[in-house]
């Protein structure tokens, strides 16, 4: 099976291992809805923005058994997220490195997870790579994205800053009940 057979959205994780297959691309993140999602729509660049992936199959050869099947991918991508200090789009530059091992069965795979550090999978006829890129570009999404200096400083709306708490502290109620007397 020549290189130009794969299809990367109807990946045969099997025969793409075996053949120590090697593919790569630019893909628009037009077409990664969920990321899309979590994007600034109005601060996207014109042409819309790329992901670049690469991929990689791989067959270890393991003693007294089966090889296995190893699928290794690596993508970037700039992504507009809102700064969640200033509430502008910050660009925030998403890199993915993974490698998964796939087995037979989604039992095997679960079990497998569990007890190894290496990320589990199970075996399918066909992968959709794409699809599985954008899974790791959302689990690579900043928690809090924010800029490292935020473009504008940031200014406490009109009036919130001289607000003067009229309520009596609690702690101070308190304070006082632990400095009197005990009853005796």
């Amino acid at each position: 099976m020549s290189l130009r057979d794969f299809d990367p959205l109807c990946l045969d994780v099997t025969a793409f291992a075996k053949a120590a297959g090697e593919l790569e691309g630019h893909w628009s993140l037009t077409r990664f809805d969920r990321l899309m999602e979590s994007a600034v729509a109005d601060a996207l660049p014109a042409a819309g923005g790329s992901v670049a992936w690469r991929a990689r199959g791989e067959a270890r050869a393991m003693r007294g058994g089966a090889a296995q099947v190893w699928l290794h991918i690596v993508a970037a991508t700039d992504l507009p997220l809102e700064c969640q200090r200033c509430l502008k789009p910050v660009d925030v530059a998403l890199a993915i490195e993974r490698s998964f091992l796939f087995v037979h069965g989604e039992d095997a795979a679960a079990q497998l997870d569990t007890d190894s550090e290496d990320d589990v999978l199970a075996l399918t006829r066909a992968l959709d790579l794409r699809e599985l890129l954008e899974d790791e570009l959302l689990l690579a999404l900043p928690i809090v994205p924010r800029h490292a200096v935020c473009p504008v400083p940031l200014v406490a709306p009109a009036g919130e800053a001289d607000v003067v708490d009229d309520k009596p502290n609690p702690f101070a109620a308190l304070a006082a009940l632990k400095r009197s007397e005990p009853p005796g």
